[in-house]
C-alpha cells in the first residue's frame, strides 16, 4: 500500500479531479533512473516520462520528457520565451512544486508551472510519470498529459 505522504495525495487528488482514477502504481525498489524505471515496469525507457524542473530566471518551469534523450535547453527556451533554461537545485524545486527531486509529478503543484510535453512521448499508447514522491508513478496518455496540463507538445530533444 503507498504511504500517504501528502505530495502523493495531491497529485492523485489532480488525477482523480481530471477523471484519470486507479493509474498510481508503486514501486517497492529503487530505481533512479528512466532506465531503471522501464525495466522495473517492462516497458521502453521511452515511456518513462521525466518532469524536470528548470529555471527561467526567478521562475519555475517545468518540461516533461521522454526517458529516451536529453533535452535541448535552448530549444525549451524558445518555447518558453526566455533566454536561457538553467537546472533547478533541489530546494527550488520543492519550493516550486511541494515534492521531492526524485518523484515530481507533471501535476499537484501549489500553483499551475508553465510547462512543456516533449511531443515524442505521444510515440507510446502510455507513459509512465512521478507520482510526487520517489516511490509512486502513474500511467497517462500523451492526449491526457496535454489535458491535464494545458500544456504544448513540442519538440524539444536534444
Amino acid at each position: 500500500m503507498l504511504t500517504r505522504d501528502p505530495a502523493l495525495v495531491t497529485v492523485e487528488n489532480a488525477l482523480t479531479a481530471a477523471g484519470l482514477t486507479d493509474r498510481m502504481a508503486e514501486l517497492t525498489e529503487k530505481v533512479p533512473s528512466a532506465a531503471a524505471a522501464a525495466e522495473y515496469l517492462g516497458c521502453e525507457v521511452g515511456a518513462i516520462c521525466n518532469s524536470i524542473v528548470f529555471r527561467a530566471g526567478d521562475e519555475a518551469v517545468l518540461v516533461l520528457s521522454s526517458g529516451a534523450h536529453r533535452i535541448d535547453k535552448a530549444k525549451a527556451a524558445v518555447h518558453f520565451g526566455v533566454d536561457k533554461l538553467s537546472r533547478a537545485d533541489p530546494e527550488f524545486v520543492h519550493a516550486a512544486t511541494g515534492q521531492r527531486v526524485g518523484g515530481c509529478a507533471p501535476v499537484g503543484h501549489p500553483q499551475p508551472l508553465r510547462t512543456l510535453i516533449d511531443e515524442s512521448l505521444a510515440d507510446y499508447p502510455h507513459v509512465w510519470a512521478g507520482g510526487g514522491v520517489s516511490h509512486a508513478v502513474f500511467r497517462i496518455t500523451h492526449d491526457e498529459l496535454v489535458a491535464i496540463t494545458g500544456a504544448p507538445s513540442v519538440d524539444i530533444r536534444a
